[in-house]
């Protein structure tokens, strides 16, 4: 008998609903959800792939241990054991910071890992986190914390309500959106087009983005900074800056234009290669739109200027009084976020409160780069102990990292190493102990970190669609079991973790004088939770203490999760709304528009304005049915035009004596790889493009589909060297390589 469940999408940001055809414990279909509160039925390539995602052969489902130097099956009471054994022991020897901790991206895609890593963190007391935000976001990140006082505090463009929206280096056709989530945001990007609004790209590529566009630039990548310079500084020049209702909250507007004025259209035209007229155009466009947003993704952040492309985007959206406002970019609200407290200064926020042994990277947002995880490791000196072991949460670094060859080695040389991760991946394979999660259908779902980011505010949760496999350990009690093991608990019943955070929480909320629970019992509120395990009790704590809940009583219609249960497709919460002041933590208390380590990169970047890179430029690109090397090992997701080839203008190949479908070489700082050529015009001239996450030809991994397609590892091209070095972002987009017809092509 086949039935079905809902379920939320884990495979992107989108984060759609998706009703599951279930038959026994297999996942048989997967279609939209039509009642879901906010996709409202839309599905994409990789949802329409779940069951096959799912039960994918090669997932790992019981432990691995390493014994005498090979990896095999073992109970789960003896991984731990062997985690307990292997763990604990290098922290006491070295130091917490000789522990480190490496973060990938699927963490933000699971209850569980967004719940637990925090508490890991906390318990092991290191320094040494390294994260997929390094080589992805970490820009947004700082240039948010700077200019609002919150890292977190990530406006969206209000893709519903905008007349007119500027993209740079985003390709949400591909992506499904990134860092603002949006379920069928092509379908939002047409209804744009279709009440007359207008849609503008900036991208070296012409993707499928920049084909739906009003107006497509070609510009060369890597320069999107001097780009929107010129934007501030021509609404400045012709009097077009006008933050209107924002000019209370915003503090260093004059600074501003000084620091900006001689980035000047006709200064940047020739670095950027568009025309001057246009930059001022696309300016002038921008302030006279009814309303506007500007919004940039990975092509922005993967490059020397990320940070300062990053704070540009919002000085634009803040000088055409766009930020806050309906139709502009705004700050989405969270049912789970904490409870709001008043406006009025704040802690601000701090770059380099530390930095790294080997090169002196500051830490930003508490991370180092990912980029410097391999000399973290290989790498002695005098300024402390190197990473000696490694907890590995859901990354592949490996592949997602620069110089995956150096990592490969380093990684060798650790005393002990544990992955939590379902495969035994490019990553995985060096571990001592892995310990595989299981799938999504038998795991719950609740978006803590898309849903402050979301276009619309909204909550939902799904139960498991499938109850739990024989011989699984949900991933929940699997990363409570490591926190307890790190923590030299190892032994004790793994509920004690989410006890001691709901006390912790709840002792703190009962404290804060903002609070609904201001002055409550602590342990009598703790009785009130429901739920069916420690996860659910700590979702349903952190909804009755949001800006949506009931207060523990004190709200009768607010939210709890016995009532997000009894609405299976969610619940609509409301379109975005302006919330300024509330949202900034600045010392001052206002949008601090020139924050010092912004001034103080200025340079760097007017540097900019004289240098060309020579030869040809690298840039990555993505895939609607992947999500970075999640999803190489699913036939129905790759092959088609999901490949991975060298995109590469007619010109260039002509030059260089390359044809469509021949091998060629393509060298970097930190290596070369050989892949086939796709001779297109998709591309401008002087640029060349290989996606990324693909690279599947390592020994000892198993992943079968994946290492029979291997593709190449673009991020074997790069040395690490290259940051971003405000954020720590390793620089992945316009870097400099050398391509030539390969012998044997």
């Amino acid at each position: 008998m086949s039935r079905t469940a809902l379920r939320i999408c884990p495979l992107c940001e989108a984060t759609c609903g998706l009703t599951l055809t279930i038959e026994g414990p297999r996942v048989t279909g997967a279609r939209g959800d039509g009642e879901d509160v906010f996709s409202k039925g839309f599905i994409c390539p990789k949802g329409a792939s779940f069951g096959a995602v799912d039960s994918d052969p090669d997932r790992l489902r019981t432990p691995l241990v390493r014994e005498n130097g090979t990896l095999r099956e073992a109970t789960w009471e003896e991984a731990f054991d062997a985690v307990a054994a292997g763990l604990r022991p290098v922290a006491q020897r070295h130091g917490p910071n000789s522990v480190g901790v490496v973060l990938g991206n699927p963490n933000v895609h699971t209850v569980a890992g967004a719940l637990y890593p925090p508490v890991l963190l906390g318990t092991l007391g290191t320094r040494s986190l390294f994260t997929a935000s390094t080589v992805d976001q970490m820009p947004k990140h700082v240039s948010s914390g700077l200019l609002f006082g919150d890292a977190n505090a990530i406006p969206v463009p209000d893709l519903d309500h905008t007349a007119h929206l500027l993209l740079i280096g985003a390709n949400p056709l591909e992506s499904n959106g990134s860092l603002c989530t949006a379920p069928d945001f092509p379908g939002k990007l047409k209804a744009l087009k279709a009440r007359g609004g207008r849609l503008i790209v900036v991208d070296p590529r012409r993707t499928r983005t920049a084909r739906l566009s009003d107006r497509h630039l070609a510009i060369r990548p890597g320069t999107d900074a001097l780009l929107l310079a010129a934007m501030v500084t021509t609404l400045f020049e012709e009097d077009l800056a006008d933050p209107q209702a924002l000019a209370p909250y915003v503090q260093g507007v004059a600074e501003l234009r000084a620091a900006t004025e001689d980035f000047t259209p006709e200064a940047v035209a020739a670095a950027c290669d568009v025309d001057a007229g246009v930059i001022r155009t696309l300016a002038r466009e921008l302030a006279a739109a009814p309303t506007a947003a500007v919004y940039a993704r990975i092509g922005s952040c993967t490059v020397p200027h990320g940070t300062l492309a990053s704070w540009l985007v919002d000085v634009l959206n803040i000088l055409t009084g766009n930020l806050d406002r309906p139709g502009g970019a705004l700050f989405p609200r969270a049912a789970t976020d904490k409870t709001p407290r008043p406006a009025g200064p704040g802690r601000g926020f701090a770059l380099g409160r530390w930095h790294s042994r080997v090169r002196q990277h500051p830490e930003a947002k508490g991370e180092l780069p990912l980029s410097a995880l391999a000399e973290e490791i290989d790498t002695a000196t005098e300024e402390g102990e190197p990473v000696r072991a490694l907890i590995v949460v859901a990354a592949n670094p490996v592949l997602s990292a620069p110089d995956g060859n150096r990592l490969d080695k380093a990684l060798d040389s650790l005393e002990f190493m544990v992955s939590v991760d379902p495969y035994l991946n490019e990553t995985s394979r060096h571990a001592h102990v892995v310990l595989p999660p299981p799938p999504p259908s038998q795991s719950p779902h609740h978006d803590f970190a898309f849903n402050a980011l979301a276009v619309r505010n909204q909550v939902r949760y799904t139960r498991p669609a499938v109850p739990l496999e024989p011989g699984r350990m949900a991933e929940s009690e699997i990363l409570a079991r490591l926190v307890l093991a790190a923590g030299g608990m190892h032994g004790t019943d793994p509920t004690a973790v989410d006890a001691m955070v709901i006390e912790q929480t709840l002792g703190k909320a009962v404290r804060d004088e903002h609070s609904p629970v201001h002055g409550r019992d602590p342990r009598r509120l703790a009785d009130q939770l429901t739920g069916d395990n420690g996860p659910e009790r700590r979702l349903d704590m952190m909804l009755r203490l949001g800006p949506y809940g009931d207060g523990f009583g004190m709200h009768a219609e607010g939210l709890t999760l016995a009532k997000l249960l009894a609405h299976p497709h969610g619940i609509d919460l409301g379109p975005l709304r302006p919330r300024l002041p509330q949202p900034l933590r600045t010392r001052s208390g206002k949008i601090e528009l020139l924050p010092e380590p912004i001034a103080g990169d200025l340079p760097r970047l007017r540097r900019a304005l004289h240098e060309r890179p020579e030869g040809l430029v690298l840039v990555g690109r993505r895939h609607l049915r992947s999500n970075n090397s999640w999803m190489h090992n699913v036939p129905a997701l790759t092959g088609g035009s999901n490949r991975c080839t060298l995109h590469i203008h007619p010109e260039d190949a002509a030059r260089l004596g390359v044809r469509n479908g021949t091998e060629v070489c393509v060298k970097g700082a930190g290596g070369e790889v050989v892949a086939p050529a796709e001779v297109t015009d998709g591309v401008r001239p002087g640029v060349v493009s290989l996606p990324h996450g693909w690279g599947h030809n390592r020994p000892g991994t198993r992943l079968g589909h994946a290492s029979a397609t291997p593709g190449v590892n673009v991020n074997q091209l790069l040395d690490g060297s290259l940051l971003d070095p405000l954020s720590g972002n390793a620089v992945l987009n316009g870097v400099p390589v050398e391509v030539t017809a390969h012998p044997t092509g």
